[in-house]
This record gives C-alpha cells, sequence and structure tokens, in this order.
C-alpha cells in the first residue's frame, strides 16, 4: 500500500480527534486556503505604525478586544521579488513563540491523564545521567532544568535521537531547579515527550489538539500545505532574501530538532488571534490548565520583574498583567502579548525586522507593542 499524502493525513487527523466532515479530494493539494478576510483598520493604530515602522521593513499586526479583531492589516510586502503584499492572511515563522504551543500540548497530555509536569523526564527518556535524574517536566517548561540553551544551529540535521542523546549528554549551566537558563533543547525534549506520550507526531498532536478546535487551519509545519505565495520571504539587514522557512534543511515533516517544539512553528494574524480567543474559554485548555500556563513560576532575571511561566512570560503592568513571548531568529521578529484583565491581545510580526545601521525593531519591540495595546483599548 503506497503512503497517504500529508493533506490526508492532516484531515484525518481532523476526522479522528475532532469529527471534521471532510475528505481528501483535492489532488494532494493540501487543505484548501480559507477564504481571505478582510482587513480591518483602526485609524489610532494606522497612525502609530505609520509614525513608529521604519521605512522598508514589513509584516502584519493583529490588534483585538472583548473577543473581536479592531484592527488587522499588513505593512510592506511579504515577497519583494513576486510583489506580494503582506496581509492578515500571510503566513510567518512565529519563532520562540511556538513554545506556547508545546506547554499547551503537555498540559493538555496532563487534562488527559496521560502525564503529570511533576514527573521526571526518565519516566518518558529512559534512563538518565545522575546529575539529571532530578529533571522535571515542570523544570523543562520553565527554563529551570539547568540545560545548555542548543545544540546546534536552527537548520543543523539533527535527529529526535540524537537530540535526546546529546542532551543527556551535555553538562549542565545548574543543578535542576535552581536556576532560570533559557533552553530551546529543553522545548525540544517537550517535544519528545508530546511526541512518547501521545503515540503521534508532535505537529499531529497540536493539529487534533489545539489548532483544529481552535479553528486554526493556517497553523503547523508541513500539515497545512501553503502555496509558497502564501509564506512570507525572510530578509537579512542588508535585505537580501533568506527565503522561506522550509527552503532550508528541514526534514520531511518540519524541522530538525534543534528546532523543532521550541521554535518555526508558521502561522498568520488571523489564526493567532483565534489562539487568543481559544483561551479566553476552556474547550481547549481547562480554567486549572491556564492557571498553570500563565502562573509567574519563576523570576527571568535578578532583580527584575518579569516571570517566566509555561512557555509564557508573565510581566506586570499598569493594570493588571501582560502576558507574552516574543521571537527571533536575526531576520524575522514578532511578539504575541495578552492583556487579560481588559481582555484585549496584539500579534505583531516582521520579515525584515532589522536593516544595518539603520534601524532595529527588537528597541522598538515594547514601543510597538505597547503602542498599538494603547490604541485599541483607547477606542471608543
Amino acid at each position: 500500500m503506497g503512503q497517504l499524502d500529508s493533506s490526508c493525513v492532516y484531515l484525518i487527523v481532523l476526522l479522528v480527534d475532532v469529527f471534521a466532515l471532510t475528505a481528501c479530494g483535492n489532488g494532494g493539494q493540501g487543505p484548501a486556503a480559507p477564504a481571505p478576510e478582510p482587513e480591518r483598520v483602526d485609524p489610532s493604530v494606522e497612525e502609530f505604525l505609520d509614525d513608529t515602522l521604519p521605512d522598508g521593513t514589513s509584516g502584519t499586526v493583529v490588534a483585538a478586544r472583548d473577543g473581536e479583531i479592531a484592527h488587522c492589516r499588513g505593512f510592506g510586502l511579504a515577497d519583494r521579488e513576486a510583489k506580494v503584499a503582506a496581509g492578515c492572511d500571510t503566513v510567518y515563522d512565529t519563532m520562540s513563540m511556538t513554545k506556547q504551543f508545546t506547554a499547551a500540548a503537555i498540559l493538555k497530555l496532563e487534562m488527559m491523564g496521560k502525564l503529570r509536569v511533576s514527573d521526571p523526564i526518565s519516566k518518558f527518556v529512559g534512563p538518565v545521567p545522575d546529575d539529571k535524574r532530578a529533571i522535571t517536566v515542570h523544570h523543562l517548561l520553565t527554563h529551570t532544568a539547568g540545560l545548555t540553551e542548543k545544540l546546534g544551529g536552527d537548520y543543523d540535521v539533527l535527529s529526535r535521537k540524537d537530540m535526546l542523546d546529546g542532551a543527556l549528554e551535555s553538562e549542565l549551566r545548574s543543578a535542576p531547579g535552581t536556576e532560570y537558563s533559557y533552553s530551546n533543547l529543553g522545548y525540544s525534549i517537550l517535544a519528545a515527550i508530546v511526541e512518547k506520550v501521545s503515540g503521534r507526531s508532535y505537529e499531529e498532536f497540536l493539529a487534533a489538539q489545539l489548532f483544529a478546535p481552535a479553528g486554526m487551519r493556517q497553523t503547523g509545519y508541513v500539515l497545512p500545505e501553503w502555496g509558497p505565495e502564501q509564506v512570507a520571504v525572510e530578509y537579512d539587514e542588508n535585505g537580501e532574501p533568506k527565503g522561506r522557512p522550509f527552503a532550508h534543511p528541514w526534514a520531511e515533516d518540519g524541522p530538525y530538532w534543534n528546532l523543532r517544539g521550541n521554535g518555526g512553528l508558521l502561522s498568520t494574524a488571523h489564526d493567532m488571534f483565534r489562539w487568543h480567543v481559544a483561551l479566553r474559554g476552556e474547550e481547549i485548555l481547562s480554567k486549572s490548565a491556564k492557571d498553570k500556563m500563565f502562573k509567574p513560576q519563576v523570576l527571568e532575571e535578578e532583580g527584575g520583574d518579569s516571570y517566566y511561566g509555561y512557555g509564557w512570560v508573565v510581566s506586570p503592568a499598569d493594570e493588571g498583567q501582560i502576558l507574552w513571548h516574543d521571537g527571533g531568529n536575526g531576520w524575522s521578529l514578532g511578539v504575541l502579548a495578552r492583556f487579560p484583565e481588559q481582555d484585549a491581545m496584539v500579534f505583531w510580526v516582521s520579515n525584515h525586522a532589522y536593516k544595518d545601521g539603520e534601524w532595529n525593531l527588537e528597541k522598538l519591540e515594547q514601543e510597538l507593542t505597547l503602542g498599538i495595546a494603547e490604541r485599541v483599548l483607547d477606542a471608543d
């Protein structure tokens, strides 16, 4: 029997897990992209962006309040050679914002009775060296396992087995549970645990248990099978094209294991809004699961005021808290921020975030995020 193409696998996942009534009859072209939604423009947000964004950058912004989009619009070009404008349905690399989905998958498995965040990782990855026996799932989620940041470059060829072997052989930066040390490697181990416990691939589990119930049909590594024109080309600090994310070395089912689980998921502004809406309710994650996710678990920096939860940063604000995570890869940059007390969210992403000697959106990250939120919250 021949192998099913990935589009059919995607639809079977949805049929089995959420009883979606669809079929694999599109000639292997992948799920049809949803009809483009109209852009929505908040004049005060648009004016702020015009005044704040450097000339020559490009990307997309979405902002919402009370579960409704207030502003969603692209700026600049997603593909300069083809003259494709950036828009609300442009697909971008979400980079380290991927970690919130990995954390949500772990919490979903806990809700299903498949694991506990207090479990030692040896329960899932087999025998571990003495110095790593105390590492728990919670430590991985909060970057307190003491693991090194990564084993190599994002696009280095690395199998799951080699990633796990490398992690277990690596020297710890600190004893488990004693210090916050940001670790992409820790989140790749979490992705491997998702696969071990669920019995399916990391992306298939997320597609079935998180993305489909949230209505996120344009989020994943390979299952949505986007056309090239849908995905933003990334540009370096000299404005040279670095290609689309999957133009770099990837396995057939997504990135290799230096990136899988900690970064590299692709999504759109509309889908990130849908994720925010899903987190407002309890269809995907229960209240107790969300309480764990958004709890300020560990102080990120001595003397600072931001904490890491499970895949999210929790920071104080004038009123309540900001729940957020950013992501960057040297070319692109983005932020997803939620303001729970005001029931608002902001997501912005740029596929050209740096220009040598002229601008760097990292320096504008907080100003952009809070400025967009302020104008949406002040709107009548």
